[in-house]
């Protein structure tokens, strides 16, 4: 505003009502003083009028600024637009985030007459309110905020006691409804309306908009899908008490996160009350040594670049070395085995013979083209980078070629095996849902002939009662996957632990039919398994080949998926070598 520009107000008004009203007893006096009384007759009735006429304008003056300026005309659930976020549904509509219209509770102490009636009707009507904070309050000498998230109906009861100084400020508040089911893929909104962790933070823009145009933001996932992996996890963890989990169902040819669960879990709608550990989401966020799972990138590289086809023979009678470092077999077979034979016997010995024919630069760049070196492409804010090899030398790629010396999350895992097992394509992963019949292209990874044997591979492995992946298969389904058991590496002893291990099944259905043919991934990971009752070691076979089995077998007809002739690729002749669980 320039100088002497005049503001128009209240203050503005009073002063002129007041000149106006010396002037006219001033105007009095000189009537009187004139003998005029005609005149002071039409000046007094003339200040009636104007009294009267400038108390209507000050009225119509408080009344339009009221309505263009203040929030006393606004409803409760426009003033708390600002913060307002869609609703988060699964991709069959169901809520699994809604705002829902809450109150905020201000006290001002310089208007409250007993301050002990106001305590004591405050205490008893909101349990959870602390004597601190009442307190805080009380002595604040101003108007502060007490405490949120109050219901409409809290809200209309406290109001109803008509105590003075108690005042409400509507608010948002993230609800989710489903509590702890999702949690990590859902994540959670801060009170001001930002979103902090998974599809709230990773969506963030999106879910604004669409509150903004009344819709709501669906994801990949399928809440029937999630709660069967969901189930089968947490039974797994109970049985076998690791000190994390994770789980994963991928559409191999959208990239769509149909189911994702972590252990420990957490209640979205009291994040504050869980442990760190508990809100970190193990599939997306935590990397580990993934062990034989590995093997199946390593085999896809072999035989895309033509020096490895199935019936490739690899010497495991006895250790390979490394310098004077050996790499041995969990359970050795002392045989010679084809390349089917290696990956179901999950022999680090042949496999890391078949590194070495590969080489260093050969490998490393298809581990690159397989998205192993870089955090796994999907829109969550919490993928993590991988730890990769310095210097990818023998050395480096004896290890990574069996699941060793890399560290990655099982959400880059999971979206690997799904570009191997779609035809040979590396799709970004989703949690947004896709609509139906959305194609999705993406780099080439390995040729249609590669994905198709190694679908056969990884079939043969499962369908073999000498396979190590064997307990996951389920009648009808054609199931295919490769189990993986990576000992831990203990940074004091500077050695791998003989005693801890990262437990993980990585499987696919169906595996016969056209590539293009609907399938998909699931992935069971437990991080320190124990022995269960059996006392066997829990090798991925043992703790989450059956999981991933289980799961599988609730999952298919949600998908669609009917139970077809039973295949059997790669069948031996000579079945009198049977693995063992693998290492």
């Amino acid at each position: 505003m320039s100088l002497g520009q005049p503001t128009f107000g209240p203050t503005w008004l009073s002063r002129r009502l007041l000149g106006w009203v010396w002037r006219f007893e001033h105007a009095f006096e000189r009537a009187r003083a004139s003998g005029k009384a005609e005149d002071d007759t039409r000046i007094r009735v003339f200040f009636v009028l104007a009294l009267f006429s400038a108390g209507f304008l000050t009225l119509a003056i408080g009344a339009t600024h009221a309505a263009l300026f203040s929030s006393a005309g606004r409803s409760d659930a426009a003033l708390a637009m600002g913060a307002a976020r869609a609703d988060l549904v699964d991709r069959n509509g169901e809520m699994l985030a809604a705002d829902l219209l809450h109150y905020g509770l201000y006290l001002d102490p310089r208007e409250i007459w007993d301050t002990a009636e106001t305590r004591r009707a405050l205490f008893a009507s909101l349990p959870e309110l602390t004597p601190q904070r009442l307190e805080r309050a009380l002595h604040a000498g101003r108007r502060t905020f007490v405490i949120g998230g109050l219901t409409p109906e809290i809200r209309t009861t406290i109001h109803d006691l008509g105590l003075p100084g108690i005042s409400f400020e509507p608010e948002q508040k993230r609800v989710y409804p489903l509590g702890y089911t999702a949690a990590h893929l859902v994540g959670f909104a801060d009170t001001g309306g930002e979103g902090l962790a998974g599809a709230e933070a990773a969506l963030n823009d999106d879910i604004r908009e669409a509150a903004a145009s009344q819709g709501s933001v669906p994801l990949s996932i399928d809440l029937r899908i999630q709660a069967a992996l969901e189930d089968e996890l947490y039974k797994a963890t109970a049985q076998f008490r690791p000190k994390g989990a994770a789980g994963v169902v991928i559409n191999v040819h959208t990239g769509e996160i149909l189911g994702l669960a972590s252990y420990p879990t957490f209640d979205p709608n009291q994040p504050g009350k869980a442990s760190l550990d508990a809100r970190q989401n193990k599939a997306a966020n935590a990397i580990y040594e993934m062990g034989s799972t590995f093997k199946g990138f390593t085999i896809a590289t072999g035989l895309d670049i033509g020096i490895a086809t199935p019936t490739s023979t690899f010497d495991a009678t006895h250790p390979f070395y490394v310098g004077k470092r050996p790499i041995t077999d969990y359970h050795a077979t002392h045989a010679v085995l084809t390349l089917v034979e290696v990956f179901q016997h999950s022999s680090n010995i042949g496999t890391a013979r078949l590194g070495e024919a590969i080489g260093p630069e050969r490998l490393h760049a298809y581990f690159d083209r397989f998205g192993l070196t870089q955090p796994a492409k999907v829109e969550l804010v919490e993928s993590a980078r991988p730890l990769t090899p310095r210097i990818w030398n023998e050395d480096a790629i004896a290890s990574t070629s069996f699941g060793h010396g890399i560290n990655v999350t099982p959400l880059a895992v999971a979206r690997a095996y799904s570009g191997l097992m779609n035809g040979g394509e590396l799709l970004p992963l989703t949690i947004k849902k896709l609509p139906a019949g959305t194609v999705v292209h993406g780099p080439r990874m390995v040729s249609e002939n590669t994905a198709r044997t190694l679908l056969q591979i990884m079939r043969s492995n499962v369908s073999c009662t000498c396979g190590s992946g064997k307990s996951a298969n389920v009648p009808g389904l054609n199931v295919g996957g490769k189990t993986g058991t990576g000992d831990k590496w203990d940074p004091v002893a500077r050695r791998y632990s003989t005693t801890k291990q990262v437990s993980s099944f990585a499987a696919v259905f169906p595996t016969d039919g056209p590539l293009d043919a609907p399938r998909y991934f699931v992935l069971i990971l437990l991080d320190e398994p124990q022995k269960d009752k059996t006392g066997l070691d829990p090798t991925g076979g043992i703790v989450a080949a059956p999981a991933a089995g289980h799961v599988i077998e609730r999952i298919a007809p949600f998908l669609g998926v009917q139970r077809r002739v039973e295949t059997a690729p790669f069948t031996p002749a000579d079945t009198s070598v049977v693995a063992a669980e693998e290492h």
